[in-house]
């Protein structure tokens, strides 16, 4: 029996990893007075607008940290404003809701366009919204978001089923879970951790594309928000020039710190 078990589940992440998500991100954030000195070493944006879009069943004040870091870093950064993420219940089936709050903080900055950072559903969200309005993104950036692979690998399924009341059964959710591997036609970023609890770090793996990069790091799923080398890998992307966006490089002391990037 207990090797039946193991087997169902060998597509999702293991159980030990999520039984520690607590901990796990406890630790992270006590680890960030300890980490300001490694996070100074970030480099300095050129203050553009930057949303963050937070995670399923999570709010504004949940990425407030990861704001906080990036305003230090000189960016605008901006909450959705749009409550609980709820998906599709919270934003419009396509993605209006957000849309609408790109162009108000677009509008506010003469026009210029938008990056955005998303942690997990918000990531995939970011996505979704930059294909159907590419020329208002400049670029998105994940955190464990999973964007590929069957839905129902993810822990939190059962939960997003259920508050999704019965959408998850419809044609038109089956068609759009097709295409979301897909990613936007600008610059997009996947950072992942092969340890997180909640998603299966493949199902964050983005395809090969001359625009499209992958940065693993040491963390938990609900700890990335708080993770200095996840922050400092968003400062990093964010401060690549428009338009001459290059790939994470991990020579020096990176390669230490983060595992592996690229494809």
């Amino acid at each position: 029996m207990a090797m039946m078990s193991e087997s169902a589940d060998l597509d999702r992440p293991q159980l030990r990893w999520l039984y520690l998500e607590p901990s796990r991100t406890m630790a992270e954030v006590a680890m960030l007075p300890i980490s300001q000195q490694f996070l100074k070493r970030a480099p300095m944006g050129d203050g553009h607008p930057v949303m963050v879009l937070p995670g399923f069943m999570a709010g504004d004040s949940s990425t407030g940290v990861l704001r906080r870091f990036l305003t230090s870093r000189g960016y605008e950064a901006y909450p959705w404003e749009l409550g609980r993420n709820l998906g599709p219940a919270t934003v419009g089936y396509e993605g209006e809701r957000i849309a609408e709050r790109i162009e108000q903080i677009s509008d506010s900055h003469d026009g210029q366009k938008i990056s955005l950072v998303g942690w997990s559903l918000g990531g995939v969200l970011a996505r979704e919204v930059a294909k159907r309005a590419p020329d208002a993104v400049r670029q998105v950036i994940t955190l464990g978001s999973p964007f590929s692979g069957k839905p129902e690998t993810s822990r939190a399924w059962p939960l997003f089923k259920v508050m999704a009341k019965g959408e998850t059964q419809t044609q038109r959710f089956r068609e759009l879970v097709e295409c979301i591997a897909v990613p936007p036609s600008i610059p997009t970023t996947s950072i992942y951790t092969k340890t997180d609890g909640i998603v299966h770090w493949k199902n964050s793996i983005e395809a090969r594309e001359g625009h499209t990069d992958n940065i693993e790091v040491r963390t938990s799923h609900c700890g990335l928000g708080f993770n200095a080398p996840t922050m400092y890998a968003v400062a990093d992307r964010l401060a690549q020039p428009e338009e001459n966006w290059r790939p994470f490089h991990r020579e020096g002391w990176r390669a230490f710190v983060y595992p592996s990037s690229g494809h």
